[in-house]
């Protein structure tokens, strides 16, 4: 029996994977790297080490047009199954609140292994070597990469999103897809800041600047439901970060482009209730009437907050709902992944295989499934790329 042959666009996670369980079904694979070494962007992920998935899979954690779409590629290749292919292949998995790391703390040693064992698999690996064009001539798929034009059975394209600033984060992908016929749901920043604006009559943000507090972000969508994150909030020049506002910058960032109106309300002080707020404040004061408000609410927050705050006309509604405009995301290359990319529907829910052209598949970012911070949009690539690298080897010739 003819091995099949099976060209891979994209060393990242999703690409890497692919190869490993294509080969490991017996194909003959060929990984194609537009930068000098794979596995670059695995390398930056969770601050350089590398939050490779997490125990939580239920609720809203992926997110696209149809995020139940990555159901069924994450029932193939779930996070236990994910935890013991690390393991095996010599990474000594820590949890921390659920959130998997490499015993290593560093995210090299996963991108490390991933490439030793493609390798071991006899994956050809190919670095430097950018796919111009991807097409299908008389039942062979041909990828032209520079001068050289490398033929097979089958394609994937996990070649990821433009997001990250790391050299190589270029979204060629969607031009290849777009290219073969693919719909694309246009990409755009998501697990990033939010630039903001305050409304009229108050002062910049340079006052807060650099101020990191636990609280509460509410963003209201003119529409919409609302929707709310607790975490730390990094109060910056320009608007608001942190995790708390990555989770929401989709959605935020997303309506912005439809035109609809977003604000979102900061909660300096969550574990006391709106309703309770005043008579807590009124406790403090107590103590000592002579207290200024600066003076009532030293221990409670940073200095640079307090003085933010005691310029609003009302205190209580200010540390309970401070009001901001938000007025959009970061760059795509400042944000950590992207929304949108290739249409799901145009996808095989269990294969990956485009619906449009037998013999090519998608995997990873490229296609439009995005997870919150936590591990879950490695746990995508990884899933991803374990199914359209097993189904493109074992589809018949």
């Amino acid at each position: 029996m003819n091995r099949k042959r099976v060209i891979i666009i994209g060393a990242g996670a999703a690409g890497l994977t692919a190869s490993v369980f294509a080969a490991e079904a017996g194909a003959l694979v060929t990984l194609l790297e537009h930068n000098e070494k794979p596995g670059k962007k695995i390398c930056a992920t969770g601050n350089g080490k590398c939050n490779f998935t997490n125990e939580r899979m239920s609720g809203d954690v992926f997110r696209g047009t149809h995020p139940e779409f990555a159901e069924n590629i994450l029932r193939q290749f779930p996070p236990e199954a994910v935890i013991a292919f690390f393991e095996k292949l010599g990474i000594f998995p820590v949890k921390k609140n659920g959130y998997y790391y490499p015993r290593s703390g560093q995210a090299s040693s996963v991108a490390e292994l991933l490439v030793r064992e493609a390798r071991y698999r006899g994956v050809k690996i190919k670095t430097n070597a950018h796919a111009d064009a991807v097409f299908c001539e008389k039942g062979i798929w041909k990828v032209v990469s520079g001068g050289w034009t490398y033929e097979g059975d089958a394609v994937i394209l996990a070649n990821g999103s433009s997001a990250s600033s790391i050299a190589g984060a270029d979204g060629s992908g969607y031009d290849l897809a777009r290219a073969l016929g693919h719909h694309l749901i246009p990409p755009m920043a998501a697990l990033c800041p939010l630039k903001c604006s305050r409304p009229k009559g108050r002062k910049s943000f340079a006052g807060w600047a650099g101020v990191r507090i636990e609280g509460t972000v509410t963003l209201k969508i003119k529409g919409d439901q609302d929707r709310s994150q607790s975490g730390e909030l990094q109060l910056t020049e320009y608007g608001i970060s942190g995790i708390p506002v990555f989770q929401l910058s989709r959605y935020a960032v997303r309506a912005i482009a439809d035109g609809k109106e977003v604000s979102a309300r900061l909660n300096f002080l969550p574990e006391i209730s709106k309703e309770e707020l005043p008579a807590f404040l009124e406790k403090r004061r107590s103590h000592c009437r002579e207290k200024s408000d600066q003076e009532l609410l030293k221990g409670l927050f940073p200095d640079k907050l307090i003085k933010v705050l005691c310029q609003e006309p009302e205190l209580a509604s200010a540390i309970h709902s401070y009001p901001l405009i938000v007025k959009g995301g970061s760059s795509i290359q400042q944000a950590q992944v992207c929304s949108g990319g290739v249409d799901t529907e145009e996808l095989d829910p269990e294969t990956l295989e485009s619906r449009l052209h037998p013999g090519l598949y998608m995997a990873g970012e490229l296609i439009d499934i995005d997870g919150t911070c936590g591990g879950y949009n490695l746990q995508w690539a990884w899933s991803s790329g374990a199914a359209a690298g097993l189904h493109a080897a074992k589809e018949q010739l």
